[in-house]
C-alpha cells in the first residue's frame, strides 16, 4: 500500500544544506566578522549535506520498498486569478533517485574540498557556495509545480556562476563565468516562454493539474500559425535544456566553466546543473510525449552532441577538459534517449554518469594536485606507481565510462544504444549511427588520457613550465621547482573510493527495477502505442548477467576496444604516430582546435551584430526619436508655437479690435455661404 512522506522530513533535506551554507557564508566570512574558523565551516557544511544524504536515503527506501509517495503545497505565496503560485514537493521514484544522487555526489565534493581547497584564502566562501548549490538543486528537483523548477533552475545558474568565477582575480574565470551566465540566459528565454505557454493555456502551473490537460491542449495550435501548441512547449521547455544541459549549439560555456575549482567542476558536470535539463524533459513527459516532432528535434540535437563533442575531447591536452568533453558527449546520449521517448534510460544514464563522473573529475584534481598543479597531460606519465588510488580508481571510472560489461556506464549507455535502434521516429538512424560511432571516440579519448597520465615514461620533470618562477596554478599559487609525484590525502581519497564502488556496480543492481520495473510507473509517461520502445526494449532484456555476456558480442564492444586499442598503440607503442597525423591532418585539427568556430562566430557575429543592433536602436531609436522628435521636438515645436501666438498679443486695442472687425466679417461671410 503507498504511504505519504512527512513533510517536516522532506522540508529538512534542503534545508540543511541552507543552512549550512548560510552560517559559513555569513559567520564564516568577513561579512559576518569571520567569527567561525576552517574547521568549523567545513564541519557545518559537511553535515548540513550529510543530513540530507541520510534524510534522502531513507525517502529513497520508503519510496522503492513501500511505494511512498508526497504530492503537496507546503506554501501559497500568492494568487492572481486563477493562477497559484505556490511551493511543494512531489517525490516519486524519479525525484527520490535524483535526491539521492545529488546529496551523495555532494557530500563526497564536500569532504574532498576539504583537501583541495586547503591553501586557498577563500576557502569558508567556497564551502557556502557549494552548500547554496545544493540546495538550490533540491529544490529544483523536489519541485511539484513549474514556479518553483523555475526558482531552482535560476538559482543554480546564479551560484554556477558565482563558483565558476570564484577566482575573480583571473580574467579567464571572470570571461568563463560571464559567458556560462549569458549563454544559459538565452536557453532560460526559451524555457520561460514554455513555461507560460503552459500556464496561458492550461490555466496552472502545477504540475499535476497541468498533465490532467495533456489532451486538451494536443487539440489546440498556437493562434496565428498552424504550429501545434504541445510541439511549440516542448520546444521552448527544451531550448531552455540546452542551454542548462549543455547541448549544441548552447554548449560553448560548459568546457570554459573548467576556470572554476576542480570541486565545483564535479559537482556542476556530475550530478547538478548539467542533469537539470534532462530531468526536467523526463519529468515533463507527458507533454513531450504529444509531440513527434519534438521528439525528433530532441533526437537529433542529441546525436550532434555526443558525436561532435567527442571528437573535440581527442585533440585535448588539459586534463580537465578531456573529461569536460566527455561530459557534454555524455550529455548527449542522455538526450538521445529522451529523444527516442525512453525518459527512464536517460534518467538511468543520468545517475551511473554522476558517480563516474564525479569520480573522474576527483582524481583529475587528485592528478593535478600530486604534480603540484600542474594540468597538461602531455608532462605526465608514470603515476601509478606514485598514486595507486588514485590510479586504480581512475581506471574504474574510465572503464565505466566507455561501457565495459558489468560496469555502470555499460547497462546505461548500451541500453541507449539500444533503445534508439528500436525508435521508429524521423532522425532515429542518424541518431543511432551517431550514439555508436561515439563509443568509439569515447574509449579512445578516454584511455588517450589514461595512458598519458598513468603509463609510458614519466615526462612530470620535463614541463618546461614548471621550471619558470611565474609558473601559475589553478589556485593561484606559485611553484619554483618540481618535486616528484605524491598520492593525496585521505579526505581525496576516501570520496574517489566512494564513488568507484557505485561506478563499478550500481548499473547492474538497478537496471531491472529503473528501466522494466515500476520504479518510474508513476513519474515517466510513454505512449506505448506511438512510441514502442521501450516495449521491444524490454523482450530483449533477460537480466543484468545475461545482457553483459551478450554484450561482448555486439558492436559497442568492439568499437569500444578498437578504442582502448588504438589509444594504446598510438601513445604507448607508436607515440611518433599522432604528431605524423597531425601534420597530415591539419585542416581537421585546426578546425577542432578551434572547435568548430561556434566561439568566434559568437563573439564575432552574433556579439558584434548584437552590438551593432544595440548602437542602432540606442542612437537611432533612443537618441533620434525619442530624445530627438518626441521629447526635444515636442518641446521645440511648442516654443515655436507660442513664439508665432505670442505676436498676436501686442497690448494695444487697436489690434484687438481689428481682430473681433476681422472675425466678425469672416463668420458673416461664413453663414451667407450656408444660406446661399
Amino acid at each position: 500500500m503507498s504511504q505519504t512522506l512527512s513533510a517536516s522530513t522532506l522540508l529538512a533535506v534542503p534545508l540543511a544544506p541552507l543552512v549550512g551554507s548560510l552560517l559559513a557564508g555569513i559567520l564564516g566570512t568577513a561579512l559576518g566578522g569571520n567569527l567561525i574558523g576552517r574547521r568549523l565551516t567545513h564541519s557545518l557544511t559537511i553535515l548540513g549535506v550529510f543530513v540530507a544524504f541520510v534524510l534522502s536515503a531513507l525517502t529513497l527506501q520508503s519510496v522503492a520498498l513501500d511505494g511512498a509517495r508526497f504530492n503537496e503545497t507546503l506554501y501559497t505565496w500568492m494568487v492572481v486569478g486563477g493562477l497559484k503560485m505556490e511551493i511543494g514537493f512531489l517525490v516519486d521514484g524519479l525525484t527520490a533517485m535524483m535526491m539521492v544522487v545529488v546529496t551523495f555526489v555532494s557530500l563526497m565534493v564536500h569532504i574532498y574540498t576539504i583537501g583541495y581547497m586547503k591553501e586557498d584564502a577563500g576557502y569558508n566562501r567556497f564551502f557556502a557556495y557549494i552548500s547554496l548549490f545544493t540546495f538550490s538543486m533540491l529544490m529544483l528537483v523536489m519541485s511539484n509545480n513549474m514556479l518553483q523548477l523555475f526558482f531552482g533552475w535560476e538559482a543554480v545558474g546564479l551560484v554556477s556562476y558565482l563558483l565558476i568565477g570564484f577566482w575573480f582575480n583571473k580574467p579567464t574565470a571572470i570571461f568563463a563565468n560571464m559567458k556560462a551566465f549569458l549563454v544559459n540566459r538565452v536557453g532560460d528565454f526559451g524555457f520561460i516562454l514554455g513555461i507560460g505557454l503552459i500556464a496561458a493555456y492550461a490555466g496552472t502551473l502545477n504540475y499535476t493539474e497541468a498533465f490532467a490537460k495533456t489532451d486538451e491542449l494536443a487539440l489546440l495550435t498556437l493562434p496565428g500559425t498552424g504550429w501545434m501548441l504541445v510541439t511549440v512547449i516542448s520546444i521552448c521547455l527544451f531550448i531552455g535544456a540546452m542551454g542548462k544541459s549543455a547541448q549544441f549549439p548552447l554548449h560553448v560555456w560548459l568546457p570554459d566553466s573548467m576556470e572554476g575549482p576542480t570541486p565545483i567542476s564535479a559537482l556542476i558536470h556530475a550530478a547538478t546543473m548539467v542533469t537539470a535539463g534532462i530531468f526536467m524533459v523526463a519529468r515533463m513527459s507527458p507533454i513531450f510525449e504529444l509531440s513527434d516532432t519534438a521528439l525528433s528535434f530532441i533526437m537529433i540535437i542529441g546525436a550532434i552532441t555526443a558525436l561532435f563533442m567527442g571528437f573535440l575531447g581527442i585533440i585535448q591536452n588539459d586534463i580537465k577538459r578531456v573529461v569536460a568533453y566527455s561530459t557534454l558527449s555524455q550529455l548527449g546520449y542522455m538526450t538521445v534517449a529522451l529523444g527516442a521517448s525512453a525518459y527512464s534510460v536517460a534518467v538511468f544514464h543520468l545517475m551511473t554518469h554522476a558517480f563516474f563522473k564525479a569520480l573522474l573529475f576527483l582524481a583529475a584534481g587528485s592528478v593535478i594536485m600530486g604534480v603540484h598543479h600542474n594540468q597538461d597531460i602531455r608532462w605526465m606519465g608514470g603515476l601509478r606507481k606514485y598514486m595507486p588510488i588514485t590510479w586504480i580508481t581512475s581506471l574504474v571510472g574510465s572503464l565505466a565510462l566507455i561501457g565495459t560489461p558489468l560496469f555502470a556506464g555499460f547497462y546505461s549507455k548500451d541500453s541507449i544504444i539500444e533503445a534508439v535502434n528500436e525508435s521508429h521516429l524521423a532522425g532515429a538512424t542518424f541518431a543511432y549511427y551517431a550514439v555508436l560511432a561515439g563509443v568509439f571516440i569515447t574509449a579512445f579519448y578516454s584511455f588517450r588520457l589514461y595512458f598519458l597520465v598513468f603509463h609510458g615514461p614519466e615526462r612530470y620533470d620535463q614541463n618546461p613550465d614548471a621550471h619558470h618562477d611565474a609558473h601559475h596554478d589553478d589556485h593561484g599559487h606559485h611553484d619554483a621547482h618540481v618535486d616528484k609525484p605524491h598520492e593525496s590525502p585521505w579526505v581525496v581519497t576516501l570520496p574517489l573510493v566512494l564513488l568507484a564502488i557505485p561506478s563499478a556496480l550500481i548499473g547492474y543492481f538497478a537496471i531491472e527495477p529503473m528501466l522494466f520495473g515500476d520504479f518510474f510507473k508513476d513519474a515517466i509517461h510513454i505512449n506505448l502505442e506511438r512510441h514502442p520502445g521501450m516495449e521491444e526494449l524490454a523482450q530483449l532484456f533477460h537480466g543484468p548477467m545475461q545482457m553483459a555476456w551478450h554484450g561482448l558480442s555486439t558492436a559497442p564492444f568492439w568499437l569500444a576496444l578498437s578504442g582502448v586499442v588504438l589509444a594504446y598503440y598510438m601513445y604507448m607503442v607508436n607515440p611518433a604516430l599522432p604528431t605524423a597525423i597531425k601534420r597530415v591532418a591539419q585542416p581537421i585539427y585546426i578546425l577542432l582546435e578551434n572547435k568548430y568556430y561556434l566561439d568566434w562566430f559568437n563573439e564575432n557575429v552574433l556579439a558584434r551584430g548584437a552590438r551593432a543592433l544595440g548602437m542602432g536602436l540606442w542612437k537611432g531609436g533612443d537618441q533620434a526619436i525619442i530624445d530627438g522628435a518626441l521629447v526635444n521636438g515636442s518641446w521645440k515645436l511648442m516654443a515655436w508655437v507660442s513664439s508665432v501666438v505670442r505676436r498676436l498679443q501686442s497690448g494695444f486695442i487697436y489690434h484687438y479690435a481689428f481682430g473681433m472687425i476681422i472675425g466678425v466679417f469672416l463668420l458673416m461671410t461664413y453663414f451667407v455661404w450656408l444660406n446661399k
